[in-house]
């Protein structure tokens, strides 16, 4: 027996008829990018969000770097994030020009430390990132009390959350934008590249719309340079057909959860991952702690059980 650490194909089996009809029809309108599937699509999403405005994007990284581009950040600023993250959250600021300022994390949860976000805030500071990291809610009482207490943009990364809340309210509606994206492994992942921003501010969405299409709301009228980041039909097809069933299957990640709890509550070297208080976690990822990882590893392996480790430390260019 062989257990995938992501089995995508089995997830496509159980939904064949209707993503298949979903697709066909796209590809039977030749609807590839913009078009009827994409603005259906960002329509749903905001809806479901409760949100005013859903700008698709071509992938989560760009969600995040077009955000961080049309919000002023750049050369001067500094912008704090989690030091555990995947790299597109901490690229994106260095690519706009700005400072990369890392802060640790919760030990309990792996979420930013809002203690350490407070400690590392300079007059140069200018926004917050907080990663809803493998599916677990931030703290985000108090990172909103740090961002109005110091006048800071909060920008919601929630590439791993999706419908995740605290204290019942969905992440990504606290700060002023949430980034998704939708990656095919995400609990609502797409069959390529693709992502979006959630945002109640409406000159932000109007900006990040029109950086993402070339600098143009009206097809040739370019008010600005810009670049292509835009999501394609068929991928929108294939997320409207997931939006209706993620919340389903977040119920399911939670129950296996539960599951995986009891059967490790006697393993004493293992830390399973703990939920915070009032949150829901979406289990991503369930994300343990090894006295002997690396041996864990390899007997999982010989098992016929994948895992990953979630992340190995980064290696920098000694240039750097």
């Amino acid at each position: 027996m062989r257990v995938p650490f992501v089995d995508l194909y089995a997830q496509y089996k159980t939904m064949k008829p209707e993503m298949d009809r979903a697709i066909t029809e796209v590809i039977n309108k030749s609807a590839y990018i913009r078009g009827e599937y994409v603005e259906g699509f960002e329509k749903k999403f905001a809806k479901a969000y409760g949100m005013k405005h859903c700008i698709s994007l071509g992938n989560g990284t760009d969600a995040i770097y077009i955000t961080l581009k049309m919000l002023g950040m750049g050369r001067g600023s500094e912008v704090i994030t989690a030091a555990n993250t995947w790299i597109s959250t901490s690229e994106t600021v260095t690519q706009t020009g700005a400072r990369v300022v890392f802060a640790d994390e919760e030990a309990d949860y792996f979420t930013i430390d809002p203690k350490d976000v407070e400690r590392k805030i300079t007059k140069r500071t200018k926004a917050i990132i907080p990663v809803h990291l493998y599916g677990q809610a931030a703290d985000m009482k108090n990172l909103k009390r740090i961002a109005k207490e110091y006048k800071l943009t909060l920008i919601e990364d929630c590439a791993q959350a999706h419908f995740a809340e605290y204290h019942g309210k969905l992440v990504g509606k606290f700060g002023k934008v949430a980034t998704f994206s939708f990656y095919p492994g995400k609990n609502l992942g797409a069959y390529g590249d693709a992502g979006a921003v959630l945002t109640d501010d409406d000159n932000l969405a109007e900006k990040v719309r029109m950086y993402a299409n070339h600098g143009s709301l009206v097809k040739h009228e370019h008010l600005m340079e810009g670049v292509n980041s835009r999501m394609d039909g068929i991928q929108a097809a294939v997320l409207s057909v997931k939006l209706k069933k993620v919340k389903s299957w977040n119920r399911a990640r939670s129950r296996w959860a539960e599951y995986y709890n009891k059967l490790l509550a006697d393993v004493d070297e293992v830390a399973m991952p703990k939920v915070r208080n009032s949150s829901r976690h979406v289990f991503h990822v369930y994300a343990i702690r090894a006295e002997d990882r690396d041996r864990l590893q390899m007997f999982l392996r010989s098992k016929g059980i994948e895992t990953a480790i979630h992340y190995n430390p980064p290696s920098l260019p000694e240039s750097l």
